[in-house]
């Protein structure tokens, strides 16, 4: 009778330390932004995809097919805020940074435009329908399996003519765009693709002379997950001109901002 009274004991603690482990590990995704991206893009999108069998790049796409309005960008970019705001996290700029992107783009005027990072067309689509008649997007993703799904995205969004979707990996790209897509100089660049290649990636660009007197900068998520030896380089650089916009990483409340650099020659 011990014995099973000892073993009642042990089992009941076990159930109870589970209880109490998954109540403080649902708190801590709930209050913890860094722990939420982690759980989000970790585990449960792992299983999401294993379940459905396709990845959250695709259920964007469905969702954006299913309730968009075809050649209306603001419907595309609203079905993707919503989608991402209250299914599953996803790294856009977001609404709120893309205010920021919009106000920059709208002062520049550009007539030839560079994103590195095209994930699922999102900052691509809230470009390029500010760009006048002519202008173009460039836009540079690493990633085989979300450029035919940017592709589509931008496609119902009415944008196609104004976006060329370049696959592959920037610091192959760059050198390549002179000659190759016949770009003369810069007037905007939009960083947003891995941190650690903002800083040479700039580099590059000023050494293949496609910056010009005037050129913006402007770099995504430079707080989180941060891009330090970027903001070291470009701070510290007489060349540019920065200004830091204050914001919060897209759809949460986690503290992040932008850069913007104007090319000073």
């Amino acid at each position: 009778m011990m014995l099973e009274n000892w073993i009642l004991t042990i089992l009941v603690s076990a159930g109870v330390g589970s209880v109490l482990f998954i109540v403080a590990l649902f708190m801590l995704v709930r209050n913890n932004a860094h722990a939420n991206i982690f759980w989000n893009e970790l585990v449960l999108e792992k299983i999401t995809n294993f379940v459905m069998d396709q990845s959250k790049e695709q259920r964007i796409l469905n969702s954006v097919s299913y309730n968009a309005i075809r050649g209306d960008p603001e419907s595309v970019l609203d079905c993707i805020d919503k989608y991402c705001s209250k299914n599953e996290w996803a790294m856009n700029v977001g609404d709120e940074k893309g205010l920021i992107l919009d106000k920059i783009v709208e002062e520049i005027d550009p007539s030839i435009v560079l994103e590195l990072g095209t994930y699922c067309g999102y900052s691509a689509i809230r470009i390029a329908r500010l760009l006048k008649p002519k202008a173009r997007l460039l836009t540079v993703e690493n990633n085989a399996e979300f450029v035919p799904i940017a592709k589509e995205i931008i496609e119902i969004a009415g944008l196609s003519d104004k976006v060329t979707i370049i696959q592959g990996f920037s610091q192959d790209v760059i050198p390549q765009l002179k000659e190759t897509y016949q770009v003369d100089t810069l007037d905007f660049v939009f960083l947003d693709h891995w941190k650690e290649r903002y800083a040479p990636d700039t580099i590059l660009l000023e050494e293949c002379g496609l910056l010009r007197k005037g050129s913006v900068l402007l770099a995504d998520n430079i707080i989180f997950p941060g891009a330090p030896e970027f903001i070291k380089y470009i701070r510290s650089n007489k060349r540019f001109e920065c200004t830091s916009y204050p914001s919060h990483l897209e759809y949460m409340k986690l503290e992040d901002a932008m850069e913007k650099a104007v090319y000073l020659g």
